[in-house]
């Protein structure tokens, strides 16, 4: 099992706490560093968000070993052709350690705010869908292509330099809907990721899309199986009760949606779980941006 790291940008992203997070993430084992790619929060305040390309740009230069991407960048107001020749020129510079997580926008408050039509949601997959074509034909098109879409178009494009990782840089697909996600994720996507589900859910949408991996002719084998989730751990029970109590949230209702919760070895047992269901990488999503001692301390009791 892959444990890593992933962090909401909008929580008050700047460069002192992306750069102690990532020094952090890569000298205490953990496998990656992910981190979602938004403008500002859903409500407010708004707090500090880190510019997601510039950031992982930094990661890519400045990092040896752990893997690291966006959860996830959305073709709602990225346009396509940029993604793909930011996401490889990435990849490159890392040696080959970027997944690019991609998305159709969904945040309503920061497309009004900053001007971006978020579409409805049946209009939205469509635009997805032809985002995420277009990656992937500038990825492997070795000449220069057409693409006549609703909402996309190139018109004899070709991207240079050439991915130096043939296809270019892994495709990751998040969410749990079962009608256009886990679809368009056995179609087009290297990574499945499910969003916040408990194991039981899991098993339920890991077979969904073994099926649905049949259908479009693909081994269960040729997909990863991740999931994003959160994670409440503490170095003793008496601190994690604190946290929990603070949270305002009852513990029934978190592991309801899928968190891990517990001391070192309780949140060991919980992943060891979801790997027999099949899962194969976990992103625990770390809210506390300054908290690095206990980064150090969940790294100590369960990698």
């Amino acid at each position: 099992m892959d444990i890593a790291i992933m962090i909401e940008g909008q929580n008050g992203l700047n460069w002192e706490h992306w750069k102690n997070i990532a020094a952090s993430v890569e000298d205490l084992g953990y496998w990656g560093l992910f981190r979602s790619d938004h403008f500002t929060n859903r409500n407010p305040p708004d707090m500090d968000s880190l510019e997601l390309w510039t950031s992982l740009t930094w990661l890519a230069d400045n990092t040896k070993r752990i893997h690291f991407g966006s959860m996830v960048s959305p073709v709602s107001f990225r346009h396509p052709a940029l993604t793909a020749r930011t996401a490889s020129a990435v990849d490159d510079l890392s040696g080959g350690r970027l997944i690019l997580g991609l998305g159709a926008g969904w945040q309503e408050r920061e497309h009004q705010l900053f001007g971006f039509d978020l579409l409805n949601l049946n209009e939205r997959f469509n635009r997805f869908e032809e985002g995420v074509e277009l990656i992937r034909l500038f990825f492997n098109a070795e000449e220069p292509f057409e693409y006549s879409g609703k909402y996309f178009q190139a018109n004899g494009a070709k991207m240079l330099p050439r991915p130096q990782r043939l296809g270019g840089p892994p495709i990751l697909i998040g969410g749990n809907g079962s009608k256009r996600t886990l679809p368009l994720a056995a179609k087009y996507a290297d990574e499945w990721n499910a969003l916040l589900v408990n194991k039981n859910t899991f098993l339920n949408l890991n077979a969904r899309m073994s099926d649905l991996l049949e259908m479009e002719n693909r081994s269960k084998d040729s997909l990863t199986r991740s999931m994003m989730t959160g994670v409440r751990f503490g170095k003793t029970q008496a601190e994690l009760e604190k946290k929990i109590s603070e949270s305002g949230q009852s513990i029934d209702f978190l592991r309801g949606r899928g968190f891990l919760i517990g001391t070192g070895s309780e949140i060991k047992d919980q992943i060891s779980e979801l790997e027999k269901a099949g899962l194969q990488r976990i992103m625990l999503q770390w809210l506390d941006l300054e908290d690095l001692e206990g980064l150090a301390l969940m790294a100590e009791s369960i990698l």
